[in-house]
């Protein structure tokens, strides 16, 4: 299942399902620890002696985030309760504090009690072993804790604080939780509960006809049970609507915190790209780790997640926010690179937020023969993001605190991974960690980190590093041209494989061969680059009613169909904003934008109601496949935007 609805501020990130169930709760980083771990934190509601859960069939949902905000926008309504409910959610800029604000309205003529019951389903450190829930009266709260860290839950009606509440077992023998307990109105009241615990906590009020009542619902994490009370306190003391409206403020000012000309695109198209920032900067640590995605629920496919950092993403999504004009969000990134890369100047295959080295699957010995388990162009792209963001923002002081042990580091590294008979770097695994050898996008970023490097040298006086960094780079683009050029389709190919001591062209049709263009190796209208991109347009091009492009010819990643022809894979959003990124840079006219305009509109068309992006689409019902939001796929658009904007602007002056 995708997550809906994402909030955060940099290290306190919750994930609310299409039900505004709690599904992922992460603290101290972004996407470490899950607290929650995909379970459902339910909310409910008794009227009149009838209960519902929220995710029961008979609630109507829409949902959404109030305009340009990280704050929530839900309307839930049950017909047969006679009962609307207006949820917005949030997390506060600062401090670890969540929010969730319900207005609720009574369509009948009646005044009517009701009672709304929240359900904290924690695992605190990803392990139910060893939890503590408990009701603390000094404050009339809930809290659960294991170790240093605890969780305090709290409320209010205007005038009154939670009615009741109770502490159980949870899954295990025959204990559901102390959900059940809510489902007759009543909470039994039990004060403390130890081992694998929930809690639930209930409010009540009286709405009168065709009116409306507002209840607020919060959390505070923090290391020590005085921590959280304070947190506690300063949200009674604040008021959390007060709060709420605050933290909307914050998000907006942010969003538009740039003044821009969108030029032709449309509201909806607008919309998003903000959206896209805003869902960005939740996934992305304030210590430096940009998270690919965490929705957890992949972890039912294969037993790991997508909560890690790999510097590929990292570097393109830095790039991407860069380009859009948020340095500050993206300097700790490149902190983060030059404190985990290795003695030997390369960056490993992922990581976790706290910088240590993440799960992987590559080996360091494959066929009887060692080799390095990397994929080379995570180090290079760091290199050609950062020399992105000083032409953007020129930030000398800070590109040279990275000059000795990021950059000279990176950067002799890949001068010293070469191929010499090819003029190669030597291989590793592709972008998709899926294959093992010598790459066109591999080859095109170490091209473009090595230029970057060679700039940076020439910035700072270092003429003989600068040289030397150039000449490595250009004997690698003439090693492309020369070895990953195919004459007879007219095209580049995916890359190089080994076969009985031979290197062997692999023709697959590959999106990633935009690399070419996109990290300078030759320009966007070189013909060569043309007969790549209208091959990749074309063959790789989903024939349904969904369109869009896959990432490479018979891609089997969660694949829908065995119809290659016409589905050669699942469309993935990055891949289709790729063929759009060249269409807008190959323009030479408005009338040309007019593809690239279509393609983002189709993100948008293709986007979750709540305005969330997933990593791929179903090629038959359009649906989200895999992860959502993925933050590569927001970060894309983003990027393809502020192209966009950039040649309409330049075009607009012919």
């Amino acid at each position: 299942m995708p997550r809906h609805l994402v909030i955060g501020n940099g290290k306190f990130l919750i994930n609310l399902d299409q039900h505004s169930y709690m599904r992922d709760l992460y603290y101290p980083f972004v996407g470490q620890l899950n607290h929650i771990g995909g379970y459902q934190c339910r909310v409910g509601i008794w009227v009149d002696g009838d209960f519902a859960w929220l995710n029961s069939p008979e609630w109507q949902f829409q949902l959404g985030y109030v305009e340009d905000s990280l704050v929530t926008e839900v309307r839930a309504t049950h017909p047969g309760l006679g009962i609307t409910l207006l949820m917005n959610d949030g997390v506060h800029q600062r401090e670890d504090i969540y929010i969730k604000r319900i207005q609720i309205t009574n369509h009948n003529h009646t005044v009517r009690e009701v009672r709304m019951f929240f359900n904290q389903d924690l695992l605190i450190n990803e392990t139910e072993v060893g939890d503590t829930a408990a009701f603390y009266p000094l404050t009339n709260t809930v809290f659960h804790y294991k170790k240093d860290r605890y969780f305090m839950f709290n409320g209010s009606t205007g005038t009154e604080g939670i009615y009741q509440y109770s502490t159980g077992v949870k899954r295990f023998y025959n204990a559901e939780g102390t959900w059940r307990d809510a489902e007759d109105g009543h909470l039994m009241g039990n004060a403390i509960a130890q081992g694998s615990v929930d809690s639930t906590i209930s409010f009540r009020l009286f709405v009168p006809p065709n009116a409306d009542q507002t209840l607020y619902y919060w959390m505070g994490a923090g290391k020590t049970l005085e921590e959280v009370k304070k947190l506690d306190a300063y949200v009674k003391d604040s008021h959390p609507g007060k709060l709420l409206d605050r933290v909307t403020v914050y998000w907006q000012r942010w969003a538009n915190k740039i003044e821009r000309d969108y030029g032709d695109l449309n509201p909806d198209v607008q919309r998003l790209f903000k959206q896209s920032l805003l869902l960005v900067r939740t996934q992305t640590d304030v210590n430096g780790a940009i998270i690919a995605a965490n929705d957890s629920d992949i972890m039912q496919s294969n037993r790991d997640h997508y909560s890690y950092m790999w510097p590929r993403d990292g570097a393109l999504i830095a790039y991407s926010m860069s380009m859009a004009g948020y340095q500050g969000m993206i300097i700790p990134f490149f902190n983060f690179c030059a404190n985990v890369l290795s003695p030997e100047g390369y960056l490993h295959h992922k990581y976790n937020p706290d910088g240590t080295v993440g799960s992987s699957w590559h080996p360091y010995i494959h066929s009887g023969r060692v080799q390095l388990p990397i994929q080379e162009d995570e180090t290079a792209l760091v290199l050609f993001a950062l020399w992105a963001d000083f032409q953007k923002n020129g930030s000398l002081e800070f590109a040279q605190s990275l000059y000795r042990n990021l950059i000279r580091r990176a950067a002799r590294f890949m001068s010293t991974y070469i191929d010499q008979e090819l003029n190669l770097p030597k291989p590793s695994y592709d972008l998709w960690e899926e294959r093992y050898g010598i790459y066109t996008f591999t080859a095109s970023a170490v091209y473009g980190g090595l230029i970057a490097a060679s700039n940076f040298s020439n910035l700072f006086g270092d003429e003989e590093r600068s040289n030397r960094y150039k000449h490595t780079a250009e004997k690698i683009k003439a090693g492309i041209l020369k070895h990953l050029w195919d004459e007879n389709e007219g095209r580049f190919v995916r890359g190089l494989y080994m076969e009985d001591g031979e290197w062997v062209k692999d023709m697959t049709l590959e999106s990633s061969v935009y690399g070419i263009f996109e990290f300078g190796v030759l320009p966007a209208d070189d013909e060569r680059v043309v007969g790549t991109m209208k091959a990749n347009k074309e063959g790789l091009r989903i024939k349904t009613g969904v369109g869009g492009i896959a990432r490479y010819h018979h891609d089997y990643y969660f694949q829908r169909s065995t119809d290659i022809e016409n589905v050669p894979g699942n469309p993935w959003i990055i891949c289709t904003l790729w063929i759009a990124e060249w269409e807008i840079e190959y323009a030479k006219t408005l009338a040309d934008l007019e593809a690239p305009r279509q393609t983002l509109e189709w993100v948008v068309k293709h986007a979750m109601e709540s305005g969330v992006l997933s990593e791929q689409l179903d090629p038959f019902s359009g649906d989200p496949v895999s992860v959502a939001p993925l933050t590569w796929s927001h970060a894309t658009y983003v990027l393809a935007v502020v192209k966009y904007l950039n040649k309409y602007k330049q075009l607009s002056k012919q």
